[in-house]
């Protein structure tokens, strides 16, 4: 342990580096540190130089350095400057809701602002069904008839319909998962606020905008007005630097984090990634990164805007934006030093995400299964990660192994993309090859549970690795099953053998 006193002519933090074991009984090569730094609450006076009379100043009072979150929500809310515990009114950019939490938005709204009331403005409000599609649950049919009746009597611009359950791909409009939808469809963009009714929106922090769920009384009340009344959150830093390995997945990164904070450690707190190797990561790597910000307890999850940022974004909107950055003197609660090249595959045990192990360390798990999907894990990305270590290996997979595409989009991709290194075979034909199941139709699937005829839901207690994002009892159906999350790379290991297995076995 090693600590060292900084101070300056007024003020004094004290910072300190603790070197501590990664988590496991057994010995482990990473290591992490933490840095506080901590001011001071007392008011003290500080003599200064005598200067010559002047005018006292009419201009305002003195900037203060600011995080990305605090800047955005200052420039949301029209204020100079923000720091964390304020409330304010903030102006919102996009609204997103879906077929599950949409039926009850929409029915607020009407209570508070009439019914005949309109919407604050059609063309920022985005409406997504994919939650409970591909059912024959009259319920879950209802919600999405109620999305349909709504956007045709508000003339929403942005709703992706979907009409035949029988064929997604008879249905243009329809797109998928919500969360991978903002993002491919050009809704996501830096400097902005966009709010969701499902905890995962803040996986739009990725592009380097605030984004985060909310529940439907305050859904209801954006769409009469436009605004949402905010607490400043205080923000976590998490520097990770190094090379990544190329059997580790930004699912490992974000699994490393809740392992070390725990599941409430960041709550109502903004969680800000930067460091070379968070600079490494593409676009998609960064929206697994914050996709499971909420796992931690966050308000959100932030990563700043950058060149691949900006080379995604080229084709997907015409939309003017303005990235910000934290200031080099901004506070920040406390900061995380991570060395991602020590790093090894990660697994969350049973029953909270918070159980963190390494993968080898799980070794004599027996599973029944394997899912890959939902807006964690089931991106084209992560279909060619799965694909990789199948084709690796040359062997058929021992177990069920589901696959779900998390958009329309990522549905072609798997059909159509060249897996690099892979001799020109798609996705799709590795798949088959290895024995998985056929890729199903888009949507969140049995990431959630759902009704009970929902594709790969989990029906019976069985053991499961999952590239999802909770494993809580009951998550993804059966509540006595237990679910193991993984990364793509581990999740098809893992289907290999039958057992939770280190893809190391197979990429190395």
């Amino acid at each position: 342990m090693a600590s060292s006193t900084i101070s300056s002519n007024s003020t004094a933090f004290i910072k300190k580096d603790v070197g501590l074991s990664a988590f496991s009984s057994s010995s482990s090569s990473f290591s992490f540190t933490k840095t506080k730094r901590r001011n001071s609450r007392k008011i003290v006076s500080v003599m200064a130089p005598q200067q010559s009379p002047r005018s006292p100043s009419t201009t305002g009072s003195v900037k203060t350095a600011m995080t990305m979150t605090e800047k955005i929500l200052a420039r949301a809310s029209e204020k100079p400057q923000l720091s964390p515990g304020e409330n304010v009114w903030v102006d919102v950019d996009i609204l997103m809701t879906h077929d599950v939490c949409g039926p009850g938005s929409f029915g607020i709204f009407k209570k508070e602002f009439g019914q005949n009331a309109k919407v604050w403005d059609r063309e920022k409000i985005v409406i997504i069904p994919d939650h409970y599609i591909f059912t024959n649950d009259e319920r879950a049919n209802r919600n999405v008839d109620i999305l349909r009746d709504f956007c045709t009597e508000q003339n929403i611009k942005y709703f992706y319909d979907i009409k035949d359950l029988g064929n997604f791909k008879a249905n243009p409009d329809y797109k998928g998962v919500c969360h991978i939808a903002l993002a491919q469809e050009g809704h996501c963009r830096p400097g902005e606020v966009l709010l969701g009714t499902d905890s995962h929106t803040c996986t739009a922090g990725a592009f380097g905008q605030f984004a985060t769920g909310i529940g439907n009384t305050d859904a209801g009340f954006v769409l009469g007005t436009g605004k949402i009344l905010l607490k400043v959150p205080p923000t976590l830093r998490f520097v990770m630097d190094g090379e990544m390995p190329d059997y580790l997945l930004a699912k490992d990164l974000i699994l490393q984090i809740i392992g070390e904070i725990s599941v409430s450690g960041a709550t109502y707190k903004s969680m800000e990634f930067v460091g070379s190797t968070v600079e490494s990561l593409t676009m998609e790597e960064r929206m697994t990164l914050c996709n499971m910000v909420v796992e931690a307890g966050g308000k959100n999850g932030v990563v700043p805007a950058d060149s691949t940022t900006h080379k995604y974004l080229e084709d997907k909107t015409d939309v003017p934006y303005e990235p910000v950055y934290s200031d080099e003197q901004a506070r920040f609660l406390s900061e995380y030093r991570f060395d991602v090249s020590k790093l090894e595959p990660l697994v969350a045990k049973p029953h909270s995400p918070d159980k963190r192990a390494l993968a080898r360390e799980c070794k004599d798990v027996k599973i029944d299964r394997v899912y890959i999907g939902s807006c964690t894990g089931g991106k084209t990305e992560d279909f060619l990660a799965a694909a990789k270590v199948f084709h690796a290996s040359g062997k058929k997979v021992k177990v069920p192994t589901f696959l779900v595409p998390a958009t329309q989009k990522v549905w072609m991709d798997v059909y159509g993309l060249p897996v690099p290194g892979c001799g020109g075979k798609t996705c799709s034909q590795i798949f088959e090859e290895a024995g998985c199941d056929t890729p199903a139709s888009p949507s969140c699937g049995a990431c959630l549970g759902g009704p009970r005829d929902t594709y790969a839901r989990m029906n019976e207690p069985q053991v499961c690795v999952s590239t999802t994002n909770r494993n809580f009892p009951g998550r993804m159906g059966h509540k006595e099953g237990q679910i193991y999350l993984a990364s793509p790379y581990t999740a098809a290991a893992s289907a290999l053998t039958g057992f939770v297995t280190d893809p190391r076995e197979f990429l190395q």
